[in-house]
């Protein structure tokens, strides 16, 4: 396992989850991810990105919500956990990240390179 991939999972075991209203993607769109998180997800095809970027959707939203919900990215895991990535519904955890570490997430993200989902 790599550097990368062992500093995603201690991230995404930190991130505390919420309940979301059963149906709403309202903060779900077109996010980039590390090339590990990538890896994780299953492949779409390019005329699925093209038709999800038509749309300002991201290609793993689907009817139903998000369809790679377990393993979706950083990123994604974030809203609604952070006051500067709030939930447009105002939802959240009880406590909400500490600063410090919602700025090691954005570090790993600017220190990987990163690909549109």
């Amino acid at each position: 396992m790599s550097c990368t991939s062992r500093k995603i999972d201690y991230l995404r075991r930190q991130i505390p989850s919420f309940a979301c209203i059963p149906g709403c993607h309202d903060c779900c769109g077109p996010v980039t991810a590390s090339s590990e998180e990538m890896s994780r997800l299953p492949h779409k095809s390019d005329a699925e990105h093209e038709a999800a970027l038509e749309e300002l959707n991201c290609v793993h939203l689907g009817p139903n919500g998000c369809q790679v919900y377990d393993q979706r990215p950083l990123i994604c895991r974030l809203f609604g956990t952070t006051p500067n990535l709030p939930c447009p519904h105002g939802r959240g955890p009880e406590v909400p990240i500490e600063p410090e570490f919602e700025a090691q997430v954005h570090k790993l993200i600017a220190t990987t390179r990163q690909v549109l989902v």
